[in-house]
């Protein structure tokens, strides 16, 4: 028998015998009636792309970090090779705890440590500097001229002679403050890093390099020595070590998702079905992503979980439509179809709506970014199987408990009837009050109020790293430990801002590229943040002086060409990486005090006014000279290049984020609006949806500047999340709420009979998906904690919003009452694409 229920706009069929399995669409048909050979074909789909995923490589990769497409970048990538150690490189300090580096027994470790670090695969060794390297090498003038030689004397053996020697030597070389600390109690060592193991021939693995660096150069460590090491491969080997840590906090949050979806449901096999099938589908995207070639990398350990939690509001929905059904007397099967029929439309366009949202982030030229755009959306499109389609035909085989399925049936009962009592009822009565023009304007007028405020802070956004040292890390962590003691004992720091001087062969010694260079260095050291600069034109002078006996009126760029070239030639035996071979490529270095945003922009605006200004691209006619004035020399051609240095490479980063961003928001939301008509078919009903989404974005960009968390590669995600997280929210509230409406029925009634259908579950997901994230807020990652705020905050306030602003907005935007008497869109009969339909009574 099948009967209609006053509280079900379908019949409630208990005998199988009386439901019409040809009825709904065909995609539901063929679902259902196939239902043995989907869960076949999905059991044997979990389990080939666990094997799989079982061989997911965990890296990082120094290029994938950058916006290779970006021209300063491109600039750094084309002359990468004739700028060594002015990109990915490391930096270890070894210091002498218990006296100075001109202890025999301290330079005997550091030799040992030197020796060790050079046989580490990916080290470019033709490169390395340390007091242990002849290309570290002393200049003295002297009345012959200019004298040099490695800082570490030949024939040094420990005596006091040759100690005497190295220290005269290290005074020379002017490397105290760069190579030597200040203090004289630690020396340095710089490397460059390959980009491939040269043992195997593929891309380096910073986990293998970091771990190589801890047993063989930080195990020297001892009461007396104490190693520092910073650079990106370390500060990636750290991030890979700490991913495995967030695995636990991954686990923990499964564990608090599937309490809270326990205590919602109080059913254990429907509770341990949603779960399973939420981890399946991570799964199904880990070995997806071994099987297309992608690495799992610290800045992208956000993504097995956001495809859990999305996975987890879409089963939860589900799960929610068939416990109503069962508990009305509905058969399982039949609770299962109908579900289906309710939700899928609604579901899919969600899920469509995420693919989408994370799809844009692939509009920010950053590989590591748009890898995760990419990913994120394969693993969207992969609980299209395991939530829409799985779940229900599974609890169509296993259904839900009968204790359970009464409980929900009498909460709702309740609800309607207003027994509820406690904070629950009297919240659930306050939501519901929200659709009469007192409250909802008190709530709109909250909004707007909360909009305004938060617009003004969003102002001070600041994009790039608002802190010195890792952001990615904890400051107590020890690689922020170490770089604060470089930053403290040396009197050049780590971030450097690269300019390339780009000339035509041999033009690095011409007297005019030389003094625009020497312009540039002057104009960058005058810039706040700057500490010094190092260059050829820093160089030329010195030599010069010493070729005519120290004389301090020659320390300047001479005019005569011979004495340049003469100047220039002793300069490079000096330090050779001053320039390249053929003279045409030629590095400015400017020494950071930090790589904050606001320094990196001050030194991005000066470089390049003074690049607009100075680049000459071909040699200008000679000008007419005016009487009594010298003949001005001809200009040959010079360009001034950004960026390279980590400063560099960062400043260029920023440039791109802040690039894409407005194109990402006005895709995201684009794409999103029109997903949303397409669904609902009702503009004001787009707008409805919208609103709670924009403010989302607006308040997390304040509650950033709150937190001092800048806007970068690890955070630009959370802003597509919100979009992508929070319409889900709404596309089910709304997809009720508009075919009561479209029914016939008030807006109050509407609004009550979508929060007895999905807003209990609306409230549950929220909750458990900020409950599950707000564990990361312990990561030893810093900025995966601060994407477990942010991450918190949004989950929370996309579900209040949709709770709150949907009945508030609708009022004013969805109120027949409102609209002339209308119904919503002026179609009474019309309902929602996939929206469910009174079924024809089957015998």
């Amino acid at each position: 028998m099948a009967s209609y229920s006053s509280r079900s706009d379908m019949p409630t069929i208990s005998d199988l015998r009386d439901f019409d399995r040809s009825s709904g669409s065909w995609i539901e048909r063929f679902i259902f009636n196939n239902r043995t050979v989907i869960m076949l074909l999905c059991l044997i789909a979990t389990v080939v792309l666990a094997v799989y995923a079982s061989r997911l490589q965990v890296n990082a990769n120094f290029e994938r970090m950058i916006p290779v497409g970006n021209p300063y970048i491109q600039n750094y990538l084309q002359y990468k090779k004739e700028l060594p150690g002015l990109g990915n490189s490391i930096r270890i300090v070894v210091e002498n705890k218990s006296g100075d580096i001109y202890d025999p027994a301290y330079l005997e470790t550091l030799r040992k440590i030197n020796d060790a670090l050079y046989l580490v695969p990916g080290v470019d060794r033709s490169w390395m500097k340390s007091l242990w390297m002849p290309i570290v090498r002393w200049k003295e003038i002297t009345e012959e001229g200019l004298n040099g030689g490695a800082v570490m004397p030949s024939d040094y053996n420990g005596s006091p002679e040759s100690i005497a020697k190295l220290r005269a030597n290290i005074a020379r070389a002017g490397i105290t403050g760069s190579l030597v600390a200040s203090d004289m109690k630690s020396t340095m060592i710089v490397t460059p890093l390959l980009d491939t193991n040269p043992a195997t021939g593929k891309p380096l693995s910073y986990s293998e390099f970091s771990q190589a660096l801890e047993e063989k150069v930080r195990s020297f460590e001892s009461p007396h020595v104490a190693v520092h090491i910073v650079g990106f491969g370390k500060l990636a080997g750290d991030l890979i070590e700490g991913l495995r840590q967030v695995l636990g906090f991954f686990a923990a949050s499964v564990v608090i998702a599937g309490l809270f979806v326990f205590l919602y449901t109080r059913c254990i096999r429907s509770t341990l079905l949603l779960m399973t099938v939420s981890i399946a589908g991570v799964i199904w995207l880990l070995g997806l992503m071994q099987l297309a070639g992608y690495e799992l990398d610290p800045y992208s350990t956000l993504v097995p979980f956001l495809i859990f939690a999305i996975g987890l509001s879409h089963g939860a929905q589900k799960m929610n439509g068939i416990l109503q059904d069962i508990g009305r007397g509905t058969h399982k099967y039949v609770a299962a179809r109908y579900t289906f029929r309710r939700l899928f439309m609604a579901g899919l366009t969600a899920l469509l709506t995420n693919v989408v949202g994370f799809a844009v982030l692939a509009i920010i030229d950053i590989p590591v970014i748009r890898d995760l755009a990419i990913t994120t959306s394969m693993g969207i499109s992969v609980l299209i199987f395991t939530k829409l389609i799985l779940i229900p035909v599974t609890l169509s085989y296993i259904g839900v408990s009968p204790g359970a399925a009464r409980r929900a049936v009498q909460e709702r009962d309740d609800k309607a009837t207003g027994k509820v009592g406690g904070i629950k009822g009297r919240l659930w009565r306050a939501l519901d009050r929200l659709t009469e023009r007192r409250y909802a304007a008190g709530a709109v007028a909250g909004a707007v109020l909360l909009t305004a405020v938060s617009v003004v802070v969003m102002r001070d956004l600041k994009i790039g790293d608002l802190d010195a040292g890792a952001p990615e890390l904890r400051p107590t962590s020890r690689y922020n430990l170490d770089n604060a003691y470089i930053t403290s004992h040396y009197d050049l720091s780590s971030d450097q801002f690269v300019v390339i001087m780009k000339t035509e062969d041999e033009g690095c010694r011409l007297y005019p590229v030389l003094q625009k260079l020497d312009g540039l260095s002057q104009a960058l050291r005058a810039t706040p943040g700057v500490q010094t600069t190092a260059s050829l034109a820093n160089m030329v002078p010195f030599v010069t002086s010493s070729l005519f006996e120290g004389n301090g009126k020659w320390m300047t760029i001479s005019r005569n060409q011979d004495i340049i070239n003469t100047a220039v030639s002793s300069a490079l035996v000096a330090v050779p990486d001053l320039t390249n071979m053929k003279c045409s490529v030629t590095p400015l270095v400017a020494y950071l005090a930090d790589h904050k945003a606001d320094t990196l922009e001050r030194v991005l605006k000066v470089t390049e006014q003074y690049a607009a200004t100075h680049d000459v691209a071909a040699v200008k006619p000679q000008a007419a000279v005016a009487p009594g004035s010298a003949p001005e020399q001809s200009a040959p051609p010079v360009q001034f290049l950004l960026a390279a240095g980590s400063a560099g490479i960062e400043a260029a980063t920023n440039i791109e984020v802040s690039r894409g961003i407005v194109t990402m928001y006005l895709a995201v939301y684009g794409a999103t609006a029109l997903l949303c008509l397409l669904t609902f078919r009702s503009v004001m009903a787009t707008v409805v949806a919208m609103i709670p989404l924009l403010m989302t974005t607006v308040i997390c960009k304040a509650l950033m500047v709150w937190l001092g968390i800048g806007l970068k590669v690890a955070t630009l995600p959370v802003i597509a999340v919100g979009v992508g997280v929070g319409v889900d929210y709404a596309l089910y509230l709304l997809s009720v709420q508009l075919l009561m409406q479209r029914r016939g029925e008030t807006l109050a009634v509407a609004y009550r009979r979508s929060l007895d259908f999905t807003g209990k579950v609306v409230a549950l997901v929220g909750l458990t998906m900020a409950a599950g994230v707000i564990t990361w807020a312990w990561s030893p990652i810093k900025f995966q904690a601060d994407m477990g705020i942010l991450l918190a905050f949004m989950f929370l306030w996309n579900m209040l919003g949709a709770l709150i602003l949907i009945p508030a907005l609708s009022h004013f935007l969805l109120n027949p009452k409102r609209t002339g008497g209308k119904h919503v869109n002026g179609a009474a009969d019309a309902a929602p694409a996939g929206a469910p339909r009174p079924m024809a009574r089957s015998a």
